[in-house]
């Protein structure tokens, strides 16, 4: 007679590890890095800093709600791929349903921590932001079209309308331009990881752009997305002063050239490093936005418009 074999008993410490690991707190990160200089230039000088925890609370609450849903939904893609096989879900550190709770709580509690801590328009603006990308990109776009990345990257050009309209209760041309910017720069990013991965990708389904196309068709397009990106970043010099505008433009120059650089070896049938591009797009846009909120700190007169 054999016997059955009992899962191990996991501490409590385990288990809000799991919970924590849910919400990919990597990915939260890079979120909260563009909200915080949205504001920022919003305000064009600090503003309240009590107004700033609550928003980065109430995005992080929102972000995690995502992405939990998101690991719910996509538990079986995560199971087969090397890179995902970690996440609760695929290692059955937590039962579906809790997840799938756990991931709606989190979204009921940052809208109402939102609506309660900055405006309505923000609280809103959360949720919908839940809703696309659980909906829209997950649901519909992610296995179905080699375009995912592009239409439901708008989930992540979010956090700074968010953050714009909590410091504003309104949302204007610099945090569209904004939203531009990471809407841009997420194609790039993501196809760089995915060229890395690109065997885990295929295998799970998930027709992501190196899993369609030639390597070289890959960065070319790589090549023009940096390029609109770095010009997206520049629109915002009317608004900005020399600091801005000089950081953009020195950073944007060097993530193009690497764009190039990358496009070349691969044209040329070299080895290609794609993880590096990967990790100096996070870089990249992490400069741009911190120069964002430098120049809107030190509150130097701005270029204002050319005519």
């Amino acid at each position: 007679m054999s016997a059955v074999t009992e899962a191990p008993a996991r501490s409590p410490r385990q288990v809000v590890g799991a919970y924590v690991a849910l919400t990919k707190p990597r990915v939260i990160e890079l979120l909260l890095i563009t909200t915080i200089p949205a504001m920022l230039l919003a305000a064009r000088g600090l503003p309240p800093l009590w107004l700033i925890a609550c928003t980065l609370a109430g995005g992080t609450l929102a972000a995690g709600s995502a992405n939990a849903l998101n690991c719910y939904i996509d538990a079986d893609i995560d199971s087969v791929m090397k890179r995902t096989s970690t996440r609760p879900l695929a290692k059955d550190s937590i039962p579906p349903r809790n997840a799938l709770i756990f991931g709606i709580v989190l979204g009921v509690v940052s809208f109402g921590f939102l609506w309660l801590t900055t405006n309505l328009m923000s609280a809103v603006f959360a949720v919908a932001t839940i809703l696309f990308y659980i909906f829209v990109y997950t649901l519909v776009l992610k296995r179905r079209t080699s375009q995912n990345v592009i239409w439901g990257g708008m989930a992540g050009c979010m956090p700074v309308i968010i953050g714009w309209s909590a410091v504003t209760g309104t949302v204007a041309w610099p945090a569209v331009v904004m939203f531009g910017v990471i809407f841009f720069w997420t194609p790039p990013h993501t196809w760089a990881l995915a060229m890395k991965f690109k065997e885990d990708y295929a295998r799970a389904g998930v027709p992501m752009l190196p899993v369609v196309a030639t390597a070289q068709q890959v960065t070319r397009q790589i090549v023009i997305y940096s390029w609109i990106t770095v010009a997206c970043t520049l629109l915002l010099a009317p608004v900005t002063s020399w600091i801005y505008v000089a950081i953009a433009a020195a950073s944007g120059i060097w993530f193009a050239v690497f764009a190039h650089r990358l496009h070349g070896v691969v044209r040329r049938g070299g080895s290609t490093n794609t993880m590096k591009f990967f990790h100096l797009s996070n870089l990249y846009l992490m400069l741009v936005f911190c120069g964002l909120a430098v120049d809107a700190v030190i509150g130097l007169p701005v270029l204002g418009w050319p005519f």
